[in-house]
């Protein structure tokens, strides 16, 4: 599919995510949807009728023209959902964005992701929990996503600089501007060893109801959403709540009962919304990263010693370099769903894999 198409196809209104990836399952390529005729929509399930209108008489080929020559000027990515870098974390989630924006270095299919969320009036506890958890960090080869804003979120961006972490900073608004304006610096040295991310096309003013949206991308984007410090109403426990609802983990930190900034944090963790961890040790148990370390040289050999049939070998050896949803191995192996999901059965059994949420699996 050319990348004009692709553009375009986000530039008809009233067509998100989920019609978007209709309209490309049923028309086979982001052209084909341009040029079929209104018989062959309405046949698609979800397109009605104004739907139809609007596709037919859009003039987002046009934008897209204009968007794509400042890509290309900008040295910005373009990640469509089905191109090999789009994050594959973030696909798995239903409502994914069908396209993103990317302007820096990192991998976004890094092997460690977690995203970082907090209140835009941290306090000093919360600054220091930042610097601490990156500290520690540092030395486990882990991206940090966050949102940017004040507060929380640009403290830890700043801390990833200062440890070289790599970090990304998703922004409620196009790559042709940033907000607020005050974090232009960090967002520089950001992009040199991370980056900055968008689902929205420039001429995007940062209004507040794309807050919330870009949430969903940090939620799903990570393998863990760790909350800092938030209080009971804002985007933290947005976020938060948005990770819950795609399986993902939540960690938070407690506060003092009395502090307005900790009362988000403890509620997530009082309604088992999130798991309470102290400092960052506890986050490196629960996501079991010492462990991964310990049996890294170890587990190519174990895995080759095991009696395995070969449909079974097959799965192990796609799982070898990364975590893949069931989707991905089915493809990848050449093996029906059905079939394929009795041999992850028996493999999951035999402790030589883990089923994660969102169907993904990965070795143990």
């Amino acid at each position: 599919m050319s990348t004009l198409h692709k553009i375009a196809l986000t530039f008809i209104k009233s067509i998100g995510p989920v019609n978007a990836k209709n309209l490309l399952a049923y028309c086979g390529s982001a052209e084909a949807v341009f040029s079929a005729n209104k018989k062959q929509l309405l046949q698609i399930p979800g397109i009605g009728e104004k739907t139809v209108e609007t596709i037919l008489n859009t003039d987002a080929l046009k934008r897209a023209e204009e968007e794509l020559k400042f890509v290309e000027k900008h040295g910005i990515d373009v990640l469509f959902f089905s191109d090999e870098n789009y994050p594959r974390r973030l696909k798995n989630c239903f409502d994914a964005p069908i396209l993103l924006y990317f302007k820096g270095q990192a991998d976004l299919n890094h092997q460690r992701i977690i995203s970082v969320v907090g209140t835009r009036n941290a306090t000093e506890y919360g600054r220091n929990l930042c610097k601490q958890l990156c500290e520690v960090l540092s030395a486990y080869d882990v991206l940090i996503v966050s949102g940017l804003a004040y507060g929380i979120d640009v403290t830890t961006h700043k801390e990833c600089v200062s440890n070289s972490i790599a970090t990304v900073g998703v922004l409620g608004h196009g790559l042709d501007r940033l907000y607020p304006q005050i974090h232009k610096p960090v967002a520089q040295k950001m992009v040199l060893n991370g980056g900055l991310l968008s689902e929205f096309p420039t001429k995007t003013n940062p209004d507040r109801q794309n807050f919330p949206q870009r949430n969903r991308i940090i939620a799903g984007i990570a393998d863990a959403t760790i909350v800092v410090e938030a209080s009971i109403k804002g985007g933290a426990l947005i976020t938060a709540e948005i990770a819950n609802s795609y399986n993902k983990d939540v960690y938070a930190f407690p506060g003092r009962t009395n502090d307005v900034f900790s009362e988000g944090c403890n509620f997530l963790i009082k309604t088992n919304r999130a798991g309470l961890i102290n400092n960052a040790n506890d986050l490196i148990y629960y996501l079991g990263w010492d462990d991964e370390v310990k049996n890294k040289k170890i587990k190519t050999q174990t895995t080759l010693h095991l009696n395995l049939t070969a449909n079974e070998q097959k799965v192990v050896d796609a799982l070898q370099s990364s975590q893949l949803s069931i989707d991905e191995l089915a493809i990848n192996v050449n093996i029906q769903q059905s079939k394929l999901a009795i041999i992850l059965l028996t493999l999951e059994m035999q402790g030589i894999i883990i089923s994660m949420p969102g169907k993904v699996y990965k070795l143990a």
